[in-house]
């Protein structure tokens, strides 16, 4: 785990469509606004990377979906954060905008890792997530990464669909490990229900806990028998793979919020800027901060913070942070940590029960 140096996130909040699930900051009707917003992006990166001690070594572009984005204006970006030599560029991207044209371009800017959000391969599936189902087919996805020449890639998969049998979320995941190449990364996110989205205001469509379950212990045994590591409780990779940005953030790392919406952290300086697009570009046009909030994080919170964070990953905590006999009384029968060395780590169980373990840290108290 990474926590020295710095990282840099650059939210994208521009969509073609809004799934129903979706609670992040995105937009369907500010297309007009990408040019103005990018060439915000890349005087606020101006700024801020100005003040660090040494140039920061990984970049995100999330969002939203940043492969709306061209080829030259990524470029633009990536330039912009005046990265150090060897650091990993990593952009989100929706299949049905992928060619092997655009990733090629995306590679020649300097984006060395992409992750492509597919959700599912059933098409009842993603309907009942209020997700067009993509043209694009997954092998067509691979076959323009390889030729791309992009030296790490990612599929995002959802599961617990109201719609979506154990079957279908076994044939996602088969069809994934199945293509020629494969993803050396992986992330299966349990469905979960954001308030003020459409999934919320029909509880008929809410996932049950107990079939997510079932298919996050399939999937676990199933990764780790095609050689996939452990690496946070919702992502997986084959070694040499994984992603460092994220390491950061598990790691309490510091890193800039870049764009509207971002958050950024320093040193348990939490900060997060302003939602609106048109305020981020007016604010950073009139030479003005588009921070809208902050906090200060130290102490005893940072520590649990920081705990809780390590704890959802394959490093997990020191042995010693946590109250051994509250755990075994919340635990009963089930066996939620292993011990690997001075550390404590969740085992299958204890990932689905991670926040009844958190609860155990010494520092939660």
């Amino acid at each position: 785990m990474q926590s020295n140096g710095t990282g840099i996130y650059v939210h994208i909040p521009f969509c073609r469509f809004r799934c129903d699930y979706c609670a992040f900051i995105t937009y369907t009707d500010k297309d007009h606004l990408i040019d103005d917003y990018v060439n915000a992006c890349v005087e606020q990166l101006a700024r801020e990377v100005a003040h660090l001690d040494t140039p920061a070594d990984t970049l995100y572009l999330g969002g939203g979906t940043p492969s709306r984005l061209s080829a030259d204006q990524v470029s633009a970006i990536v330039h912009a954060a005046s990265l150090s030599d060897g650091s990993e560029v990593s952009i989100e991207c929706n299949p049905e905008d992928v060619s092997a044209d655009l990733l090629l371009g995306y590679r020649l800017a300097g984006v060395t890792r992409a992750s492509f959000g597919v959700q599912s391969t059933s098409a009842r599936v993603l309907e009942s997530l209020g997700r067009p189902e993509s043209p694009v087919s997954l092998q067509f996805l691979a076959s323009a990464v390889a030729s791309s020449g992009l030296q790490s890639w990612n599929i995002d998969l959802i599961y617990g669909a109201s719609a979506e049998t154990f079957e279908d979320f076994q044939v996602s995941v088969e069809t994934v490990l199945s293509l020629t190449p494969a993803p050396p990364h992986l992330s299966a996110y349990a469905l979960t229900v954001e308030a003020g989205t459409p999934l919320s205001r029909t509880p008929e469509r809410h996932p049950d806990e107990d079939r997510q379950a079932d298919r996050y212990e399939w999937l676990t045994k199933r990764l780790g028998a095609a050689g996939f590591d452990f690496e946070e409780i919702s992502s997986w990779a084959l070694p040499g793979h994984t992603c460092r940005h994220h390491e950061r953030y598990w790691s309490g790392g510091n890193y800039l919020g870049i764009g509207a919406g971002a958050h950024g952290h320093r040193d348990g300086h939490r900060y997060w800027n302003t939602v609106s697009p048109e305020r981020y570009i007016s604010m950073i046009g009139s030479g003005d901060s588009p921070i809208a909030g902050e906090e200060f994080v130290q102490g005893q919170r940072q520590v649990f913070e920081m705990e809780s964070l390590l704890l959802r990953t394959a490093s997990g905590v020191d042995w010693d942070a946590l109250d051994h006999e509250a755990l075994a009384h919340k635990s009963g029968r089930h066996v939620l940590i292993e011990r690997k060395g001075d550390r404590a780590v969740l085992t299958i169980e204890g990932r689905l029960l991670a926040n009844q373990v958190i609860l155990c840290l010494k520092s939660s108290c």
